[in-house]
């Protein structure tokens, strides 16, 4: 059966009257009948797609060089491949990263390398979960992108930069996929409904508007998961009365699964929420602290990752602004360490609002940065002679420690005398909370150690 026959397949076949056993023929799911032929009927992505966009104009010309798809489950990134295979003059050949092998990749790379020799025509070849693939099966395919004997198209739903060889991501232009918006899968399950060829308009069904929205709204911005849970709701709810599959909000709540956590433990969703979580906490925002700790939990994060978050934070973030911040991250992790799931919630639940909440500067961690700079770039300061240790035998010959001044026998516990051998400020104190208090000592220090250089210049 060809694609187009496919998908425009609504029904399962006659029974043969043959005595010979036949293969079973099912229709293919709604997602997979509805996907896109066409630009106009893709949906979302228009940040890359819509008309004049480079992309589009690149498909629309049939000028199609090496690209990387990447983004989320039900982006479309496989659908966009096949709409480039509908308008190519290209031969377009398909791999899996989860099934071919390297004999299957040499196989397409030598029949492609004969193609363009014998007829000179080009060959697009499109290889799904391309991460899937190890380092030595990506290297197979880098001297035919190379040499322009192939033009690759891979997607992924990893971030390419970290999950494909980098000769390949350089020789290759890399759009992210973004998850379709709930207005883009509204219109999604209306075409479906609508499409008597490819979708359910050969049924008779009346989907009320909160069921669909519902639907769009729990899919996580994923197509695939939207129109299967619709087709799901159409072929199991019975007909009313009036003949009409009724589609309302309870069939709809009961045909898509409770809503998954987009959230896989080494791609990008595991790094962009801990990035969220972070960035809430430096900003002050309790409610969204704990909306991103939630989500680490229910996905099964380990607490450890999470806590060492709020040590970071505590410490980059909240700093000497209010010390106890630190503390209390440190006893959130050693509770963690201790009680375990599901119970280390609220230890750290408790350390997440005080760490948001806290008064915020970050003077240690650039003043720690600026020393490091300034090692970095700059000669190394010697240590002055009186600041030397003068306590193994022939140092104090040697003048260590000749003229140190014991900071605990001056008034105040401090003693005005250079501890560095030139003028540096790296530590800038902050206004807030306790470092308000820190900034006025260090400022009275700084200018009885002025007084002191100038009595000796």
């Amino acid at each position: 059966m060809s694609q187009v026959e496919l998908f425009a397949s609504s029904t399962p076949p006659e029974p043969t009257t043959e005595a010979a056993p036949v293969k079973s023929q099912q229709p293919a799911p709604l997602a997979a009948r509805m996907r896109p032929r066409t630009l106009d009927e893709y949906a979302g992505q228009s940040h890359i797609l819509a008309p004049g966009q480079l992309l589009r104009r690149a498909i629309e010309a049939d000028r199609i060089q090496s690209l990387i798809f990447y983004g989320p489950p039900g982006t479309g990134k496989t659908s966009l491949a096949q709409i480039i295979a509908n308008h190519t003059k290209c031969r377009f050949e398909r791999l899996s990263g989860v099934e071919s092998n390297v004999a299957d990749m040499r196989r397409v790379l030598a029949g492609a390398t004969n193609r363009l020799e014998n007829t000179g025509q080009s060959t697009i070849l499109f290889v799904d979960e391309i991460h899937r693939f190890n380092k030595s099966q990506q290297d197979v395919l880098l001297p035919d992108v190379e040499n322009g004997v192939i033009r690759l198209i891979g997607a992924t739903t990893h971030n390419p930069f970290f999950f494909v060889n980098s000769p390949l991501v350089s020789r290759s232009q890399i759009f992210e996929l973004r998850s379709l918006s709930e207005e883009d899968l509204f219109a999604l399950l209306n075409r479906a409904l609508a499409d008597n060829e490819r979708g359910l308009g050969h049924i008779r069904i009346r989907a009320e508007e909160n069921a669909l929205k519902h639907l769009s709204r729990v899919s996580d911005g994923d197509a695939r998961k939207a129109l299967n849970s619709l087709e799901i709701a159409a072929l199991t709810t019975p007909p009313g009365p009036d003949g009409f599959i009724h589609i309302d909000l309870a069939v709809a709540e009961q045909c898509i699964q409770k809503k998954a956590i987009v959230y896989d433990g080494d791609g990008d969703a595991h790094y962009d929420t801990a990035s969220a979580f972070q960035k809430s906490l430096r900003g002050s925002d309790p409610d969204a602290s704990l909306y991103w700790l939630a989500k680490m939990i229910h996905a099964g994060e380990d607490p450890r990752f999470i806590t060492r978050r709020l040590v970071i934070c505590a410490a980059e973030d909240v700093g000497l602004a209010d010390p106890m911040a630190l503390v209390l991250a440190m006893s959130a992790h050693n509770a963690a360490e201790f009680i375990g799931w599901p119970e280390a919630r609220i230890p750290i639940a408790e350390a997440v609002v005080y760490i948001a909440t806290a008064n915020k500067s970050n003077s240690a961690y650039k003043a720690v940065d600026a020393a490091l700079e300034d090692i970095r770039a700059g000669r190394t300061l010697p240590v002055p002679e009186h600041l030397r240790d003068s306590h193994y035998s022939g140092a104090k010959q040697l003048g260590h420690g000749a003229g140190y001044q014991y900071a605990h026998d001056h008034p105040g516990h401090f003693a005005p005398q250079d501890y560095l051998g030139a003028v540096k400020r790296y530590y800038e104190p902050g206004d807030e909370g306790v470092e308000k208090k820190i900034k006025e000592r260090v400022e009275r220090w700084r200018a009885l150690q002025a007084e002191a250089r100038k009595r000796t210049e």
